[in-house]
């Protein structure tokens, strides 16, 4: 019988090339699943700042076409930091002036370890709160049910965040993995989609488990430099939960 042998395997491949792929993939097929629903959530961009010792401080702005987010790290000891982030989310509405928006910030503080000369270990842990709206007015009858109404709620998110990078005075790039528990309160409104009362939905589920895996990379100079980041949201408690599943955030990292 005569066997064909893939290409994949007769030539290696660069592994991070393979990584950044598959970010791509899932981060772009998350914003079209998620593009005609509500959404009741949104990951933020992770600091990710790589701390090497005591007294650096980092300073990170990023964003993209929905958002801006600022970041700010410091490393009070050789094994100890701090984290501050907020960031402001404000989608693109569509033409039937559908849409919604939010903030969020956040702080924590964790434990840093120095593996080798380049190689860096994190794990903080993170609490967080916010706001987020949504709002429908599309009410004309069409092939799927009419959706309307207004909806706001508070969010709450803890969890933990361990950073594994690699850092050069010029380039670095760091996995890290944020796992948390988002909590909604104080949900208010009268929004309807697809016949559901979506206040008494959210109210009635309003606990959920989040696995968010991220990839880093920085590239410039040894004080400044360009960061893209991609990220992953999978809801572990409802893999069907309306919220977005994916993001790249680009923006400038700076040493202090």
């Amino acid at each position: 019988m005569k066997t064909t042998s893939h290409p994949d395997l007769l030539t290696p491949q660069p592994q991070p090339w393979k990584l950044l792929k598959f970010f791509l993939v899932c981060t772009i097929g998350g914003w079209i699943l998620t593009g005609c629903n509500p959404i009741y959530y949104a990951p933020n961009s992770h600091n990710v700042p790589l701390l090497s010792g005591g007294g650096e401080a980092k300073i990170t702005a990023a964003g993209n076409a929905d958002r801006v987010e600022f970041q700010g790290a410091y490393a009070i000891s050789d094994h100890f930091g701090l984290q501050a982030n907020g960031g402001l989310f404000i989608p693109r509405e569509e033409e039937n002036s559908n849409g919604g928006s939010g903030h969020f910030l956040e702080a924590g503080g964790g434990y840093l370890h120095r593996i080798s000369p380049n190689w860096i270990f994190e794990g903080y842990g993170l609490i967080g709160t916010g706001k987020v709206e949504n709002h429908f007015e599309d009410d004309s009858p069409g092939p799927t049910d009419p959706s309307i109404g207004d909806l706001s709620a508070s969010i709450f998110r803890w969890g933990v965040q361990p950073n594994l990078g690699y850092r050069s005075p010029y380039f670095s790039a760091a996995l890290s993995t944020r796992l948390s528990n988002l909590i909604f309160h104080n949900v208010e409104g009268d929004l309807v989609f697809n016949n559901i009362d979506q206040v008494s939905y959210l109210t009635d589920h309003n606990s959920y488990f989040l696995v968010e895996p991220a990839l880093t990379i920085r590239g410039g100079f040894q004080k400044a430099k360009l960061q893209l980041q991609l990220g992953l949201s999978y809801n572990i408690t409802d893999p069907e939960f309306d919220q977005e599943t994916g993001y790249i955030t680009v923006g400038f990292h700076f040493t202090l």
